[in-house]
């Protein structure tokens, strides 16, 4: 049955809400929990339910993006039929507006081409695991023309139905200005028959700064990190080929997750650090997240906050943030000492 999925990633979202931390990389790419990307958690549930064709719709700034896909080889969709496919913004205007549906219908040929009977819609910001496959079960069973996937409730931005039916709507709105797959989903309450299926697992959706920091700081708790990370369904993601990290004379690490190839002398606690990064003598960093390459020098004090990837901190430096403000340091800056 799951041969009959093709996968639909928006990652169309462009929102203002991460400050400088999506001023070089799309919300997909997004770092998260020290080896992972955003995007990793729904292309792994995608692939985990059997799905070997998966489409990703992007925004603009997918440079970051792209790298980390490649052609999809870390998740098996380096293939000759179906496989990973990405479509960019046409960019014929400088200030072109588009979303989720817009973009999906402007690439219409993709799904005609497609083989798979039902589609799954959804976007690239959810961090938890949803097997498609249970989904596309009740679906059919429930006989509905679309099910959407909720969370106590709330609506995860995710849907199945019968690629016929989105083709069909592609064809009825093209032309009213439908940003989302939402509205469009809105529009037909009381012309066809909606189902809901709900998640009862670990779910949330990252789509803010201070939500991205909330969740990425409850994978430091057990509970939370053995829902998302199964050994039953993995999460994939692009592999970089580092040594493991060395923790130095001095060194004191307590309830932290830390990526390979880090150097660590100082004390880290309740902390997500990427891989690569250094932290000097004497150096003390708390309930933070600290992105790939950056440089903590000696005797720093830092609470309370998100730095991005090669970021150089100097000796001395003290810098703090709260869980719900958290103090953010852009990528490739350098934070002087006095």
């Amino acid at each position: 049955m799951s041969q009959s999925m093709l996968g639909i990633i928006n990652a169309t979202q462009e929102l203002d809400a991460f400050q400088n931390l999506t001023a070089h990389r799309s919300i997909a790419a997004l770092p998260f929990a020290g080896r992972y990307r955003l995007i990793d958690f729904m292309l792994s549930n995608m692939v985990n339910s059997g799905i070997t064709s998966v489409a990703i719709f992007t925004g603009h700034g997918v440079r970051s993006l792209m790298d980390h896909l490649g052609c999809g080889q870390q998740w098996d969709l380096d293939r000759k039929r179906d496989g990973l496919f990405v479509f960019t913004p046409d960019g014929k205007s400088k200030n072109e507006e588009f979303g989720s549906f817009t973009h999906l219908a402007k690439n219409i040929t993709f799904f005609l081409r497609s083989r798979q009977k039902y589609v799954v819609i959804t976007n690239s910001n959810i961090i938890g695991t949803i097997n498609f496959s249970s989904v596309l079960e009740h679906h059919i069973k429930a006989e509905a023309n679309i099910t959407e996937i909720v969370h106590h409730g709330e609506t995860l931005h995710t849907y199945i139905l019968e690629k016929e039916l989105l083709l069909s709507l592609f064809e009825q709105y093209k032309n009213q200005g439908y940003y989302s797959i939402l509205d469009v989903v809105n529009e037909q309450l009381d012309k066809i028959k909606i189902e809901r299926y709900e998640c009862k697992d670990y779910i949330v959706t990252i789509n803010s700064l201070e939500s991205y920091y909330k969740h990425s700081m409850d994978m430091l708790k057990k509970e939370a990190y053995y829902q998302v990370f199964t050994k039953d369904e993995p999460v994939f993601t692009k592999v970089k080929d580092e040594p493991p990290t060395r923790y130095k004379m001095g060194a004191k690490v307590s309830n932290s997750l830390i990526a390979n190839g880090c150097m660590i002398q100082g004390e880290v606690e309740n902390c997500i650090i990427s891989r690569a990064v250094k932290i000097g003598k004497g150096a003390i960093v708390r309930n933070s997240i600290i992105m790939q390459k950056t440089q903590i020098e000696d005797n720093c004090v830092l609470d309370g906050v998100i730095i991005d990837k090669d970021v150089k901190i100097e000796s001395g430096v003290k810098l703090t943030g709260t869980r719900e403000t958290p103090y953010v340091v852009e990528k490739g800056t350098v934070q002087k000492g006095s």
